[in-house]
């Protein structure tokens, strides 16, 4: 699978650490930074790892900063993005069951390694469920026309 990821300075080892595993799990990755510890902003992450999704450059993307709560806010403002916070493996695949979610941020401040590995497989092999749940995704992608 294609996956994009972003983080910013406080994101930057569990990306490291997940880009790794990813890697040797077979997918392609696309690392769209940041590359230092020098304080950052997260939104530019968010945007660039979003405009990739939303493009079809990628198929999914994985976002990483303290909490997880900034880059889900700045993902989402980017239309056909349907970014999920990873707080829990039932959550994660909600997120994609029932909201076709795209994007999954993590905050590295509550996600060890092992959880970001069990929180992605999860969000990679999730499909959505559609059926009642496409009425409702179609209705968020509609409030992005408005």
């Amino acid at each position: 699978m294609r996956i994009v990821i972003g983080a910013d300075h406080a994101g930057l080892a569990l990306k490291n650490q997940i880009v790794d595993w990813l890697k040797s799990q077979g997918h392609q990755v696309e690392d769209a930074g940041t590359h230092s510890t020098e304080s950052c902003d997260y939104p530019d992450f968010a945007a660039a790892v979003a405009r990739d999704v939303a493009s079809g450059a990628a198929e999914r993307g994985l976002l990483v900063c303290s909490t997880g709560v900034g880059m889900s806010i700045a993902a989402n403002k980017i239309n056909g993005i349907r970014a999920a916070l990873a707080m829990n493996a039932d959550e994660v695949q909600l997120s994609r069951q029932h909201n076709n979610a795209n994007v999954l941020t993590m905050g590295a401040k509550y996600t060890t390694a092992e959880q970001a590995e069990e929180f992605i497989k999860i969000f990679l092999e999730t499909p959505s469920e559609a059926g009642r749940h496409e009425r409702r995704v179609n209705k968020i992608t509609n409030l992005e026309r408005k």
